[in-house]
């Protein structure tokens, strides 16, 4: 992944340091286990643990030759062991250090993850409670359609991104295996018992059953998870876009003293953050699509899923982590209007008011039929005016409207459409 979309803390999961150290530790864990067991001596146990080293630039030199990764790390730690290095690997496969070694990779990242979205949630509520009962207009199609709050469309992306949280920590269960079970996986060379202890000291499960290789299947939930994440991101960013825009200007990125939004007009002022957000979560979502292929494995084991995930393992848990915590920004520094909200949802004329009208005259008496097509061709003269002439005022002249004037007044309280939003808070956040 590229440094610009990078973060420091989710790059070093991804190393080629990290990983041989992992892979050294199963390595190392293994071979306790199978000291313990009696199977290899345990002073070659202890002697990896005490003169066990790799260097990432001796292991790629010794890899150019050999053309096996695995086999080039075990050769370079042998340099430093010594003799008793004979005793690593028994019994195991490449599989069984590659696989378990991404395992904890994806843990890892899963946990930084989790923690990403916890940060965001943090700030989606702070500004749903903030502006809780900032009315603003609900739109469907784009087009004006009854009175929400800007608190509302704040604890709605809190909700979504609480259940995104769910489906990652269940995700992060789903690849947490280990997998030490030998050439096509049915232990004949290495006891079921190493593998047991290798999950334990790494944190991890045992595979139920290993073909060679862990199931896909694990990888690929994973991998759609972060999708969906990303399509959460996006569906946020694309909403603050539309609310920066001039004809909207609801709300607006945050823009900093001395930023530049054109080179040509000094006087843009774009959503960049967010379409930068937008473009990152095509990025993740495109990581979907392999990882799903990568199901299907020619018998016990092929390599096909290999090269895949040496692409997207970093590249989609690095964006993810970058657009995440790029969206915590963008919420908290969120630069809302309520005036201008307040502005569009009287532009046009009390149109947001209608099906009131429309359920007052049924209540009244009047057929549903009747009453729609009576305020509807109200209604549509005001539209026509954009907004200049009032529905209000256009109803109460109207001989066919059977309801007082002060019935029709009602109608247009802007209090009546927030009555229940103490209770989805209550639902989204656990407290009104």
């Amino acid at each position: 992944m590229i440094p610009r979309y990078s973060r420091p803390d989710m790059v070093a999961v991804w190393t080629p340091e990290t990983r041989f150290r992992i892979w050294f530790e199963i390595e190392a864990h293994a071979l306790d286990a199978m000291a313990e067991l009696g199977i290899v001596p345990k002073e070659a146990a202890k002697a990896v643990w005490e003169r066990g080293a790799f260097e990432v630039d001796r292991i790629d030199a010794i890899e150019a030759v050999t053309k096996h990764d695995v086999i080039a790390f075990l050769t370079n730690v042998a340099e430093h062991v010594g003799d008793e290095a004979r005793f690593l690997h028994q019994g195991m496969t490449s599989s069984d250090v590659l696989d378990t070694c991404l395992a904890v990779q994806l843990v890892r990242a899963a946990d930084l993850l989790i923690a990403d979205v916890d940060a965001l949630l943090a700030v989606l509520k702070r500004r749903a409670i903030e502006h809780k009962l900032t009315p603003t207009i609900g739109r469907s199609h784009g087009i004006h359609a009854e009175p929400v709050t800007f608190g509302l469309k704040m604890a709605e992306a809190y909700a979504e991104f609480a259940r995104g949280r769910a489906r990652l920590v269940a995700a992060r269960a789903e690849v947490a295996t280990c997998a030490i079970s030998g050439a096509v996986g049915t232990f004949a060379n290495v006891d079921p018992r190493v593998e047991a202890h290798v999950a334990t000291k790494l944190g991890l499960v045992p595979e139920p059953v290993s073909t060679q290789v862990i199931p896909r299947d694990r990888h690929a939930m994973f991998f759609a998870t972060l999708g969906v994440i990303a399509s959460s991101i996006e569906r946020l960013a694309v909403e603050i876009r539309h609310l920066q825009r001039t004809e909207v200007l609801e709300a607006e990125e945050y823009f900093s003293p001395g930023q530049k939004g054109s080179s040509a007009m000094p006087h843009k002022r774009n959503p960049v953050l967010t379409e930068n957000l937008t473009g990152l979560a095509r990025m993740v979502r495109g990581y979907v699509t392999p990882a799903l292929e990568n199901v299907a494995l020619w018998h016990e084991r092929d390599i096909s899923h290999s090269s895949v995930e040496r692409y997207i393992g970093p590249d989609a848990t690095i964006t993810l982590d970058f657009a995440l915590a790029r969206l915590t920004g963008v919420i908290d520094k969120l630069l809302v209007y309520p005036e201008r909200m307040q502005k569009n949802l009287d532009r046009m004329g009390g149109l947001v008011h209608s099906q009131r009208v429309l359920l007052a005259l049924t209540q009244a008496g009047v057929s549903r039929e009747a009453a729609y097509a009576l305020v509807q061709r109200n209604a549509m003269k005001v539209w026509e005016s954009d907004g200049a002439l009032s529905l209000l005022e256009l109803l109460k002249a109207d001989p066919e409207v059977t309801l007082s004037d002060a019935e029709l007044e009602r109608s247009f309280d802007l209090g009546y459409h927030l009555k229940h939003v103490d209770t989805i808070f209550e639902r989204v956040f656990g407290t009104a």
